[in-house]
């Protein structure tokens, strides 16, 4: 497997001279300044590993994973809601589908996404995505009981699009400053969508609990804060590496990656750990109103499960010191399909903690892992996006 050579920064500006400090990018007609590029000198790539601009990228990255897969993973409280209350024309099942396709678009949307990325249009699908996730959410307030086509548009594919629009672009654009520390950086990435779980939950049902609100002007409290939060987000992040100037389409991409077997592996790993992986994250809340619990207990089962989820994220970038990635990964799924099975003896407060805890920490660690290990079979960066792209796409679909 190839791997990038790394020389100092201050070697190769020794060799490059002051004059050849503002070069112009061949084919582009753009000039870029040295200090803000990601130098290519005979064949090495100089990563930050630090410093103001890297970590203000990893935190905006953190601040869109809040909102678009965080948003994703806190959907049971949606779905115990609208099947309580709101949408109780329908089953749980039909309502499930709202969460079902926001998370098949935001994944399978990367396909699209990586692609563009790769290509250089990182900004425009962070500002793009962000502003139809935007749009979406205040559309959702005008939501009507029992209206579930207009929750599906707009829940379902407005904001599984935009965050899909979003999410290969925030994982990926690490990859410009990092290497060695690129594991640890991208764990804390995804650790954004785990606070945003946690946060989430708890905003929606103490704001629905109060009497003088509905479920519209809730919605668009939290938009207004999902709206901020992007912003910021947005602004914060900036590619650093040039587009690269030469690029394969899709079918000669898909023709390399079917001879690369531990690509295709590692897709079919990704593809069969999102089979189960939005299960709990779905019916953890509903099942333990469904058995029931006291409901303020109820409410708080998937923030429990989603602040461990950020444990376990953090713990990933952390533990791969001194273990590799891949025993992270395999060890968490093995974890997170055994306490699957423990559904089915949901009767108490204790089993609810319990299965919230250890699903929520090892779901949290393979999350945490996937872009790393994706980056590890990956012999050339400027594939790096399409890589990603196709193996959540895949993913997405199951």
């Amino acid at each position: 497997m190839k791997k990038n050579t790394e020389i100092p920064k201050d070697q190769i500006e020794q060799s490059i001279g002051k004059e050849d400090r503002v070069r112009r990018i061949a084919g582009t007609g753009s000039v870029k300044s040295y200090s803000d590029e990601c130098e290519k000198v005979a064949g090495a790539v100089v990563y930050l590993e630090g410093g103001l601009r890297a970590w203000g990228v990893v935190f905006g990255a953190f601040l869109t994973q809040f909102c678009s897969y965080g948003y994703l993973n806190s959907f049971g409280v949606y779905q115990d809601y609208y099947t309580r209350e709101y949408m109780t024309a329908y089953s749980p099942s039909t309502i499930s589908w709202i969460g079902s396709i926001n998370g098949w678009l935001i994944i399978s949307t990367g396909l699209v996404g990586g692609r563009l990325y790769d290509k250089g249009y990182c900004l425009f699908l962070l500002y793009g995505g962000s502003f139809l996730v935007i749009v979406s959410l205040f559309m959702l307030s005008l939501t009507k009981p029992n209206q579930l086509y207009v929750a599906f548009l707009c829940q379902g594919v407005g904001v599984g699009l935009g965050g899909g629009m979003t999410y290969v672009p925030s994982l990926a654009v690490v990859s410009h400053y990092f290497d060695k520390r690129r594991s640890l950086a991208t764990s804390i990435v995804t650790a954004g969508s785990s606070l945003g779980a946690t946060v989430t939950p708890i905003m929606i049902n103490n704001l629905l609990a109060r009497p003088g609100l509905g479920f519209a002007t809730v919605t668009r409290i939290h938009a207004g804060l999902i709206t901020t939060i992007l912003l910021v987000g947005c602004v914060l992040m900036r590619p650093r590496l040039p587009p690269f100037e030469n690029h394969q389409n899709l079918r000669q991409c898909l023709r390399k990656f079917s001879k690369d077997w531990a690509y295709i592996v590692l897709t079919a790993g990704f593809a069969m750990f999102s089979w189960g992986f939005f299960f709990p994250i779905f019916y953890l809340q509903l099942a333990a109103t469904t058995h029931g619990l006291d409901r303020t207990f109820a409410f708080y089962s998937l923030v429990i499960l989603n602040a461990c989820s950020f444990a376990g994220r953090i713990f990933c970038g952390l533990a791969t010191r001194v273990t590799k990635i891949e025993h992270l990964a395999v060890a968490s799924a093995l974890g997170c399909g055994t306490i699957i099975f423990a559904f089915l003896s949901i009767d108490s407060a204790a089993s609810i903690v319990l299965i919230g805890v250890f699903y929520g920490f090892f779901s949290g660690i393979f999350v945490a892992a996937m872009a790393p290990l994706t980056s590890l079979v990956t012999d050339d960066v400027a594939e790096l996006g399409i890589r990603l792209g196709i193996s959540f796409a895949c993913s997405g679909w199951w």
